[in-house]
């Protein structure tokens, strides 16, 4: 077979699958629910590597990791980042859970085996066609680059570290007014009238 046939075999092969994927895809519908097959995810990755400037994926971590740096990048992880990934950073979480793809594990080796430029990368630009937003600064962002620390410290999490940001994590208006009345409660004070229970 000549080397042309086979580059319109290959070609013709290629436009058949899309095309297949596609109609499947519009007769399925955009759903969230679903995992993303494993074609998919395979594709996804390698475009999400491929798509990190060389100079980035290579970068060092320029912030020294120190028990202060860790406690910093544990705090600001459980206020900004444990709604999707969870203090434990493992994505079970309602939001985690039903994005498209779902919040990894980022105590698993698919995180922990990314460089530490990759990670700051993923924080500062985000990744789009996901859930994860941009979150770095114009310029160097220092805070990025100590979060590369925390995940990388997500295996060895110890059961006081995320009880202790348990207290971090956002609260809503009725969260607050609950964890209020139960306090009430306990210290023998009289709920109001306009107290609501769940």
């Amino acid at each position: 077979m000549k080397a042309s046939t086979l580059l319109v075999f290959i070609v013709a092969l290629v436009l058949l699958a899309t095309l297949g994927l596609g109609m499947a895809t519009i007769r399925h519908g955009f759903s969230a629910r679903e995992q993303p097959s494993a074609l998919e995810a395979a594709i996804a990755t390698k475009l999400r590597s491929m798509a990190t400037p060389p100079s980035d994926k290579n970068a060092k971590n320029p912030v020294q990791a120190t028990p202060e740096v860790l406690t910093e990048a544990r705090d600001h992880f459980a206020d900004h980042c444990a709604i999707c990934h969870g203090n434990d950073g493992s994505g079970n979480t309602v939001i985690g859970q039903n994005l498209y793809p779902k919040a990894p594990d980022m105590r698993l080796e698919r995180t922990q085996n990314l460089t530490d430029g990759e990670i700051y990368y993923i924080i500062h630009n985000g990744v789009r066609l996901t859930g994860m937003p941009a979150w770095g600064t114009d310029g160097a962002d220092e805070d990025s680059w100590k979060l590369v620390h925390f995940i990388r410290h997500l295996p060895h999490l110890t059961a006081d570290e995320v009880k202790g940001m348990e207290a971090l994590n956002p609260k809503s208006e009725s969260d607050r007014q609950e964890e209020q009345e139960e306090e009430d409660f306990l210290n023998g004070k009289t709920p109001s009238k306009s107290a609501h229970h769940h």
